[in-house]
Protein backbone atom coordinates (compact mmCIF):
# COMPACT_ATOMS: atom_id res chain seq x y z
CA UNK A 1 0.00 0.00 0.00
CA UNK A 2 1.29 3.46 -0.92
CA UNK A 3 1.42 6.49 1.39
CA UNK A 4 0.74 9.77 -0.41
CA UNK A 5 1.49 13.24 0.97
CA UNK A 6 -0.48 16.26 -0.24
CA UNK A 7 0.42 19.94 0.19
CA UNK A 8 -2.78 21.96 -0.02
CA UNK A 9 -3.76 25.61 -0.39
CA UNK A 10 -7.29 26.84 0.35
CA UNK A 11 -9.45 29.87 0.85
CA UNK A 12 -11.50 28.87 3.89
CA UNK A 13 -14.21 31.52 3.85
CA UNK A 14 -16.91 29.21 2.41
CA UNK A 15 -16.07 26.23 4.62
CA UNK A 16 -16.72 24.96 8.13
CA UNK A 17 -13.00 24.37 8.71
CA UNK A 18 -10.59 21.59 7.84
CA UNK A 19 -12.01 18.65 9.78
CA UNK A 20 -14.58 16.35 8.22
CA UNK A 21 -18.00 16.60 9.95
CA UNK A 22 -20.61 13.86 10.09
CA UNK A 23 -23.54 16.20 9.51
CA UNK A 24 -22.01 18.33 6.72
CA UNK A 25 -19.83 17.83 3.65
CA UNK A 26 -18.81 21.50 3.63
CA UNK A 27 -15.29 21.01 5.00
CA UNK A 28 -11.89 21.04 3.30
CA UNK A 29 -11.09 17.48 4.35
CA UNK A 30 -14.51 16.26 3.23
CA UNK A 31 -14.23 17.87 -0.22
CA UNK A 32 -10.76 16.42 -0.87
CA UNK A 33 -11.62 12.95 0.44
CA UNK A 34 -14.66 12.79 -1.86
CA UNK A 35 -12.48 13.48 -4.91
CA UNK A 36 -9.77 11.05 -3.73
CA UNK A 37 -12.42 8.34 -3.33
CA UNK A 38 -13.63 8.98 -6.91
CA UNK A 39 -10.03 8.99 -8.18
CA UNK A 40 -8.92 5.74 -6.53
CA UNK A 41 -12.17 3.78 -6.31
CA UNK A 42 -11.32 3.25 -2.62
CA UNK A 43 -12.79 4.77 0.54
CA UNK A 44 -10.09 7.32 1.40
CA UNK A 45 -9.55 8.91 4.81
CA UNK A 46 -6.86 11.57 5.09
CA UNK A 47 -4.71 12.51 8.06
CA UNK A 48 -4.17 16.27 8.29
CA UNK A 49 -1.28 18.03 10.03
CA UNK A 50 -3.91 19.74 12.20
CA UNK A 51 -7.28 21.44 12.10
CA UNK A 52 -7.97 24.94 10.86
CA UNK A 53 -11.06 26.80 12.04
CA UNK A 54 -14.11 27.72 9.97
CA UNK A 55 -13.16 30.70 7.81
CA UNK A 56 -9.38 30.26 8.23
CA UNK A 57 -7.08 29.73 5.26
CA UNK A 58 -3.99 27.74 4.33
CA UNK A 59 -1.07 28.17 1.96
CA UNK A 60 0.65 24.96 3.03
CA UNK A 61 -1.61 22.50 4.83
CA UNK A 62 -0.24 18.94 4.71
CA UNK A 63 -2.16 15.66 4.69
CA UNK A 64 -1.44 12.04 3.87
CA UNK A 65 -3.54 9.03 2.87
CA UNK A 66 -3.00 5.34 2.09
CA UNK A 67 -4.01 3.86 -1.26
CA UNK A 68 -3.48 0.90 -3.59
CA UNK A 69 -3.87 2.99 -6.76
CA UNK A 70 -1.07 2.80 -9.33
CA UNK A 71 -1.78 6.34 -10.62
CA UNK A 72 1.37 8.47 -10.68
CA UNK A 73 1.78 11.79 -8.85
CA UNK A 74 1.39 13.95 -11.98
CA UNK A 75 -1.93 12.33 -12.88
CA UNK A 76 -3.14 12.60 -9.26
CA UNK A 77 -2.48 16.32 -9.02
CA UNK A 78 -4.12 16.93 -12.40
CA UNK A 79 -7.22 14.92 -11.40
CA UNK A 80 -7.55 16.62 -8.01
CA UNK A 81 -7.22 20.15 -9.34
CA UNK A 82 -9.62 19.43 -12.19
CA UNK A 83 -12.44 18.27 -9.90
CA UNK A 84 -11.89 20.17 -6.64
CA UNK A 85 -13.59 23.56 -6.12
CA UNK A 86 -11.40 26.42 -7.35
CA UNK A 87 -10.82 27.66 -3.78
CA UNK A 88 -9.05 24.39 -2.86
CA UNK A 89 -5.79 23.63 -4.70
CA UNK A 90 -3.39 20.71 -4.30
CA UNK A 91 0.08 22.22 -4.78
CA UNK A 92 2.15 19.04 -4.49
CA UNK A 93 1.67 15.26 -4.47
CA UNK A 94 4.51 13.07 -3.16
CA UNK A 95 4.89 9.39 -2.35
CA UNK A 96 6.40 9.10 1.14
CA UNK A 97 7.55 6.25 3.42
CA UNK A 98 4.82 4.08 4.92
CA UNK A 99 5.40 5.42 8.45
CA UNK A 100 5.03 9.11 7.51
CA UNK A 101 2.20 10.73 9.51
CA UNK A 102 1.19 14.30 8.64
CA UNK A 103 0.29 15.19 12.23
CA UNK A 104 2.67 13.18 14.42
CA UNK A 105 5.78 13.81 12.30
CA UNK A 106 5.33 17.60 12.10
CA UNK A 107 8.17 19.35 13.97
CA UNK A 108 6.86 22.93 13.71
CA UNK A 109 4.36 25.15 11.93
CA UNK A 110 4.21 28.70 10.62
CA UNK A 111 1.04 30.79 10.77
CA UNK A 112 0.29 34.31 9.61
CA UNK A 113 -2.36 36.64 10.98
CA UNK A 114 -3.35 39.85 9.16
CA UNK A 115 -4.87 42.97 10.72
CA UNK A 116 -6.25 45.90 8.70
CA UNK A 117 -5.43 48.79 11.04
CA UNK A 118 -7.26 51.80 9.64
CA UNK A 119 -10.39 53.76 10.50
CA UNK A 120 -11.62 53.00 6.96
CA UNK A 121 -12.18 49.28 6.22
CA UNK A 122 -10.84 47.61 3.07
CA UNK A 123 -13.23 46.21 0.47
CA UNK A 124 -10.55 43.77 -0.72
CA UNK A 125 -9.00 42.61 2.57
CA UNK A 126 -12.23 41.96 4.45
CA UNK A 127 -12.13 38.17 3.95
CA UNK A 128 -8.39 37.88 4.68
CA UNK A 129 -7.76 40.24 7.61
CA UNK A 130 -9.34 41.53 10.82
CA UNK A 131 -10.42 45.17 10.65
CA UNK A 132 -9.15 46.81 13.85
CA UNK A 133 -9.63 50.61 13.66
CA UNK A 134 -8.10 51.60 17.04
CA UNK A 135 -4.72 53.33 17.03
CA UNK A 136 -1.98 50.86 17.95
CA UNK A 137 1.41 51.27 19.64
CA UNK A 138 3.77 49.07 17.58
CA UNK A 139 6.58 49.33 20.14
CA UNK A 140 4.35 47.91 22.87
CA UNK A 141 3.13 45.14 20.60
CA UNK A 142 6.69 44.19 19.67
CA UNK A 143 7.55 44.03 23.38
CA UNK A 144 4.49 41.81 23.96
CA UNK A 145 5.67 39.52 21.15
CA UNK A 146 9.11 39.21 22.75
CA UNK A 147 7.52 38.16 26.05
CA UNK A 148 5.54 35.43 24.28
CA UNK A 149 8.52 33.89 22.47
CA UNK A 150 10.05 30.85 24.16
CA UNK A 151 8.86 27.76 26.01
CA UNK A 152 5.77 28.42 28.15
CA UNK A 153 2.54 26.84 29.35
CA UNK A 154 0.04 28.45 26.96
CA UNK A 155 -3.13 27.07 28.60
CA UNK A 156 -4.31 30.60 29.46
CA UNK A 157 -3.97 31.52 25.77
CA UNK A 158 -6.23 28.71 24.56
CA UNK A 159 -9.89 27.70 24.49
CA UNK A 160 -9.07 24.24 25.84
CA UNK A 161 -11.08 22.96 28.75
CA UNK A 162 -9.38 20.71 31.29
CA UNK A 163 -6.86 18.43 29.63
CA UNK A 164 -4.46 15.73 30.79
CA UNK A 165 -2.13 16.46 27.87
CA UNK A 166 0.72 18.94 28.19
CA UNK A 167 -0.12 22.52 27.25
CA UNK A 168 3.55 23.58 27.14
CA UNK A 169 4.58 24.83 23.71
CA UNK A 170 7.55 26.71 22.26
CA UNK A 171 7.14 29.79 20.06
CA UNK A 172 10.36 30.31 18.10
CA UNK A 173 9.27 33.48 16.31
CA UNK A 174 6.52 36.05 16.75
CA UNK A 175 7.12 39.11 14.59
CA UNK A 176 5.21 42.03 13.08
CA UNK A 177 5.61 43.61 9.65
CA UNK A 178 3.73 46.78 8.71
CA UNK A 179 2.74 47.21 5.07
CA UNK A 180 0.72 50.42 4.93
CA UNK A 181 -2.48 49.78 6.89
CA UNK A 182 -1.89 46.01 6.87
CA UNK A 183 -0.13 44.42 9.83
CA UNK A 184 1.33 40.96 9.17
CA UNK A 185 2.03 38.85 12.26
CA UNK A 186 4.18 35.71 11.80
CA UNK A 187 4.09 32.83 14.29
CA UNK A 188 6.53 29.90 14.18
CA UNK A 189 6.34 27.23 16.88
CA UNK A 190 6.51 23.54 17.65
CA UNK A 191 2.73 23.34 18.14
CA UNK A 192 -0.31 25.47 18.83
CA UNK A 193 -3.24 24.82 21.16
CA UNK A 194 -6.91 25.30 20.22
CA UNK A 195 -7.42 29.01 19.33
CA UNK A 196 -3.93 29.85 20.66
CA UNK A 197 -2.89 32.10 17.76
CA UNK A 198 -6.22 33.95 17.73
CA UNK A 199 -6.19 34.55 21.51
CA UNK A 200 -2.56 35.70 21.47
CA UNK A 201 -3.51 38.09 18.67
CA UNK A 202 -6.42 39.49 20.69
CA UNK A 203 -4.10 39.99 23.66
CA UNK A 204 -1.35 41.71 21.64
CA UNK A 205 -3.89 44.03 19.98
CA UNK A 206 -5.40 45.01 23.34
CA UNK A 207 -1.92 45.79 24.64
CA UNK A 208 -1.23 47.87 21.53
CA UNK A 209 -4.50 49.76 22.00
CA UNK A 210 -3.70 50.48 25.66
CA UNK A 211 -6.59 48.34 26.91
CA UNK A 212 -4.29 45.82 28.62
CA UNK A 213 -0.90 46.18 30.33
CA UNK A 214 2.23 44.36 29.20
CA UNK A 215 2.46 42.74 32.64
CA UNK A 216 -0.75 40.82 31.87
CA UNK A 217 1.26 38.33 29.80
CA UNK A 218 3.25 37.09 32.81
CA UNK A 219 0.02 36.91 34.84
CA UNK A 220 -1.68 34.79 32.17
CA UNK A 221 1.31 32.42 32.08
CA UNK A 222 1.28 32.19 35.88
CA UNK A 223 -2.46 31.78 36.54
CA UNK A 224 -3.40 29.98 33.26
CA UNK A 225 -6.86 31.61 33.20
CA UNK A 226 -8.33 32.09 29.72
CA UNK A 227 -10.53 35.03 30.84
CA UNK A 228 -7.44 37.09 31.70
CA UNK A 229 -6.26 37.07 28.07
CA UNK A 230 -7.61 39.11 25.16
CA UNK A 231 -10.55 38.41 22.90
CA UNK A 232 -10.42 35.58 20.35
CA UNK A 233 -9.99 37.48 17.09
CA UNK A 234 -11.96 36.39 13.98
CA UNK A 235 -10.69 33.48 11.89
CA UNK A 236 -10.58 35.20 8.49
CA UNK A 237 -7.18 36.81 9.21
CA UNK A 238 -5.52 33.45 9.94
CA UNK A 239 -3.38 31.49 7.46
CA UNK A 240 -1.48 28.23 7.94
CA UNK A 241 1.62 29.02 5.91
CA UNK A 242 3.78 25.93 6.23
CA UNK A 243 4.24 22.69 8.13
CA UNK A 244 7.84 21.65 8.76
CA UNK A 245 9.15 18.08 8.96
CA UNK A 246 12.59 16.94 10.03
Amino acid sequence: MRNIKLTIEYDGKRYLGWQRLGDSDNTIQGKIENILTQMTGEKIEMIGSGRTDAGAHARGQVANFKTNTTMDAAKMIAFLNRYLPQDIVVKKVEEVPERFHARYNASSKQYSYYVWNDVIPSAFERYYSFHYPQELDLAKMNEACRKLVGKHDFLGFSSLKKTKKSTVRTINELSIQKEGSLLHFTFVGNGFLYNMVRIIMGTVLEIGAGEMKLEAIEEIFEHKIRQNAGETVPSQGLFLDEVYYE
